[in-house]
């Protein structure tokens, strides 16, 4: 955790986000990485999905089972989903939700969106084209050498 902690303080300095992460295996840190929104105009470069990126590309897998990722807050839904996505065994966290918007790093409204039904959510989710999309589904799950996850 000192470590993600000392990647958050770094990243400041540098003139990214107050976020940090390292993910560790066995004892030993894989990856360590943090926030670079604004420093690369991405706003998925949250430091858990850069850390999740780069201990993917060191394992040589997506798949980081028996991982643990210590991160200096809580994650915010994207990065709860990419945690689980890479099936990342244990989170541990510093600050809290309510730290980060105390500071104007608010996620509320996100976990709020996701209660509403999609006619109510602020951002349009409409429909379109699914007899042509399920035509990709059908090739996938015909295809037998596919690699699942």
């Amino acid at each position: 955790m000192r470590e993600a902690i000392r990647l958050a303080n770094q990243s400041v300095a540098q003139g990214g986000g107050p976020f940090g992460a390292v993910i560790v295996k066995d004892g030993e840190i894989i990856a360590g990485s943090s926030n670079s929104v604004t420093i690369d105009n991405d706003p998925t470069a949250h430091a858990e999905v850069n850390t999740i990126r780069k201990a993917c590309q060191k394992l040589g897998t997506f798949d980081l089972s028996g991982c643990t990722i210590y991160t200096s807050c809580e994650p915010c839904p994207m990065c709860l989903g990419a945690i689980y996505w890479a099936r990342i065994g244990k989170i541990f966290y510093g600050n809290t939700r309510k730290d980060a918007r105390d500071i104007d790093f608010a996620d509320d409204f996100i976990y709020e969106e996701l209660d509403l039904p999609m006619e109510k959510r602020t951002v349009p989710i409409l429909p379109l084209l699914r007899d042509e999309a399920l035509h990709t589904f059908r090739l996938w799950t015909e295809k037998t050498d596919k690699i699942e996850y």
